[in-house]
């Protein structure tokens, strides 16, 4: 009888201790939800030469979920969040997702970049798990819709749009270069470009591409400039995109650059000193000292709360607004939260007023993936992304 007695309590207290560890789904429960939390999981650049982006996106994520959290969670749990590495390498993407399917996460959030999130997607899919807010515009994520993957920022053809529209109608520009990362992110955003030239019946005079992840440029550059383009569209992040700069700068070439807000705004303007100024970069949220707008005054303020030595940006700025958007189709899933409740919930979401202003309103809907599709064209003046008032005023520096 005490035999038995002992084995009864030894059960007894490992099932309790079980409970506190990571959330485990048990018949008919839900993967990575338990009483007292719900477990996501994020894969992305946390080392590597671009790993501003991949760490600055989940600092915010886990600002907000840190705010989220202290005051009682989301309907009583806590989010907690896992992060692995893949150094924006989508040799690294298997292993990276494997790792949090043996976590078994409920949702997945925060991931970087076009050639990784390309092999990402297939994968959510394919084990049923949402994928919410990629820093990443590329037109895979949004055509055809995909069930499990919800996009919150603008795309990239969103970006080039206003771009090309922004200089040919306000600068009268009519010879368009591009220099790109040959990698699926390059190609989209080269894809951007073109489409949206078409509307004006125009093509690329130039167009040129280097080895991704690398500051092997001199060729591209040459290329290009051989042309004569009087705006050159840049693609890839800050690491390069500084290096290309500051070469063509050092050639007495001054074509207006543009870029997409891939790459890391502030971080560029840092690497590429006074060769950033003049340069047009696009942005999918406001610029993140604009304190009158209610989110961006939250942010900064959660910032300084959490994580007062990290310098607020637009990157970590951009992953705040995504746990923003999870948490709320999280607290629309109800308390009984299954991973399809969440895809329900979010795709109930309209015209929802972030505190963005006006023209960043969320919009999903069962046909629809896509959370905003406004952006906002900035230009480096004074080492810092000011909005563009009148394109005609944007002239290379």
């Amino acid at each position: 009888m005490k035999r038995w007695l002992g084995i009864i309590v030894f059960i007894s207290v490992m099932c309790m201790f079980m409970s506190f560890g990571t959330p485990r789904a048990r018949g008919g429960e839900t993967p990575g939800v338990s009483t007292k939390e719900i477990l996501i999981g994020s894969c992305s650049a946390l080392e590597g030469p671009s790993s501003f982006l991949g760490t600055q996106t989940v600092t915010g994520a886990k600002a907000y979920f840190k705010a989220v959290n202290e005051e009682g969670g989301v309907h009583g749990r806590q989010l907690r969040l896992i992060t692995y590495d893949d150094s924006y390498d989508p040799d690294k993407t298997q292993a990276c997702f494997d790792h949090l399917m043996k976590d078994n996460v409920f949702a997945l959030g925060f991931f970087v970049g076009t050639p990784t999130a390309v092999k990402y997607v297939p994968m959510a899919e394919s084990k049923k798990v949402p994928l919410v807010g990629l820093f990443t515009g590329a037109k895979t994520l949004y055509e055809p819709l995909r069930h499990y993957v919800v996009n919150v920022r603008a795309s990239y053809s969103d970006e080039t749009r206003a771009q090309m529209e922004g200089v040919w109608n306000g600068l009268h520009y009519r010879r368009f270069g591009v220099i790109h990362t040959n990698d699926a992110f390059g190609a989209t955003v080269l894809e951007g470009v073109q489409s949206a030239l078409r509307s004006f019946s125009a093509e690329p005079v130039a167009v040129a591409s280097y080895p991704r992840q690398t500051a092997e440029v001199d060729q591209a550059i040459s290329t290009v400039r051989a042309a004569k383009p009087e705006a050159v569209v840049l693609v890839g992040p800050y690491n390069t995109l500084a290096a290309i700069v500051k070469k063509a700068h050092a050639q007495g070439w001054r074509p207006l650059f543009l870029t997409v807000s891939f790459v890391g705004t502030d971080q560029f303007i840092a690497e590429a000193g006074e060769d950033a100024e003049g340069a047009v970069i696009t942005q999918v949220v406001p610029p993140y000292y604009l304190t009158d707008l209610r989110t961006v005054a939250l942010y900064r303020r959660t910032m300084q709360k959490y994580f007062p030595s990290e310098k607020p940006n637009f990157v970590s700025f951009e992953g705040f607004v995504d746990a923003m958007v999870l948490v709320e189709g999280l607290k629309r899933a109800g308390r009984d939260l299954t991973r399809e409740s969440l895809i329900q919930g979010i795709e109930t979401i309209h015209d929802h007023d972030l505190g963005l202003g006006p023209e960043l309103k969320l919009n999903y809907s069962a046909k629809s993936h896509k959370g905003f599709a406004h952006v906002i064209p900035t230009v480096v003046r004074g080492g810092r992304a000011v909005p563009v008032g009148d394109w005609k005023d944007v002239t290379p520096q």
